[in-house]
């Protein structure tokens, strides 16, 4: 059974960092997209970054570039989003997800597997 758990979230005023963590389990994710997407209160979910397990592409929102890195630690099978220069706008819940690769997508229908999700909540 295939499962994405994601640690890190937490309270932090806005110019903070954060550094979320998404270990998946049940599968080999080497051809998987793995992707962090967010969803504000009464927003929909959307795309933050991705990146493609095997070969390390990455892919970004552009509201997150520059401040956002994703990556992977293989010897740890676990993916990472560093968050940095928080803003109050990027409060939300913080899901980690899983896309059959070799295509990194931004697309929420385009990922199969999700986990239940982290709060970052950023104070003005």
């Amino acid at each position: 059974q295939v499962q994405l758990v994601e640690s890190g979230g937490g309270l932090v005023q806005a110019g903070g960092s954060l550094r979320l963590s998404c270990a998946p389990s049940g599968r080999t994710f080497t051809n998987y997209a793995m992707g962090w997407f967010r969803q504000a209160p009464g927003n929909e979910r959307e795309f933050v970054a991705a990146i493609f397990w095997g070969g390390g592409s990455t892919r970004y929102a552009d509201s997150v570039k520059g401040r956002f890195t994703i990556s992977r630690d293989s010897a740890k099978k676990t993916v990472y989003l560093q968050l940095n220069s928080l803003k109050p706008e990027d409060t939300a819940v913080y899901y980690c997800a899983a896309a059959r690769g070799p295509v990194v997508p931004t697309g929420t229908n385009e990922y199969v597997h999700w986990g239940q999700g982290t709060q970052v909540t950023v104070s003005s």
